[in-house]
């Protein structure tokens, strides 16, 4: 993992953006260029077929388990199938885990019906143009800075950092804060709030 810093005054974000995140009671994303930086590893498998891995952040990691305590679901839908993915999943909490879906609005509109969550409840973090028609429906899209150019055109928020890096962990403070819970989540691991800081 490379140098971390989530950096975002929060202060300056746009009130459109600041009442989008006050919503949020999910969070989705894509894997590939999200939560990784988009880079794929294989390696050879004991029955000598590859297998593919991947190198997640742990600041990501950690701002996930913060939506599990304040009790904000997570998810993934994804274009690529991976047990790497599985298993981050897993260790994560999350409660939906989609893979191998190119076009993501059906796997979208079960994840829908099963939370029985309103579009403007739900924010998608995304990189790629698969992402779109998700942006196009959630109530706060958000692009990674590393997203191609068309993407970043259609989000709500682009990241100050890029996928793999610390973008999932900004939008989950952003979403937190919005919401009044990250006083709670300071309080948790003995840390003093900043008084500008809601």
């Amino acid at each position: 993992m490379t140098g971390t810093s989530v950096d975002v005054n929060y202060d300056l974000l746009s009130a459109d953006i600041i009442k989008r995140a006050e919503k949020i009671a999910l969070i989705l994303m894509d894997v590939d260029g999200v939560m990784t930086d988009g880079t794929l590893y294989y390696i050879p498998g004991q029955n000598g077929e590859a297998v593919e891995f991947k190198g997640f952040n742990s600041h990501d990691g950690l701002g996930l388990h913060f939506c599990h305590t304040a009790g904000i679901k997570t998810g993934v839908i994804s274009g690529r199938d991976s047990f790497a993915t599985t298993e981050r999943a897993r260790m994560l909490n999350m409660t939906y885990v989609y893979q191998g879906h190119l076009k993501k609005i059906p796997s979208y509109e079960e994840i829908l019906k099963d939370s029985q969550l309103p579009n403007d409840a739900v924010a998608f973090i995304g990189d790629d143009f698969t992402d779109v028609p998700l942006f196009n429906r959630v109530g706060l899209a958000c692009a990674v800075a590393n997203a191609r150019p068309e993407v970043k055109q259609n989000a709500h928020y682009v990241t100050a950092q890029s996928g793999g890096n610390g973008a999932v962990r900004e939008v989950v403070e952003i979403v937190l804060k919005a919401r009044g819970l990250w006083s709670s989540v300071l309080k948790q691991y003995e840390l003093i709030e900043s008084a500008k800081i809601s």
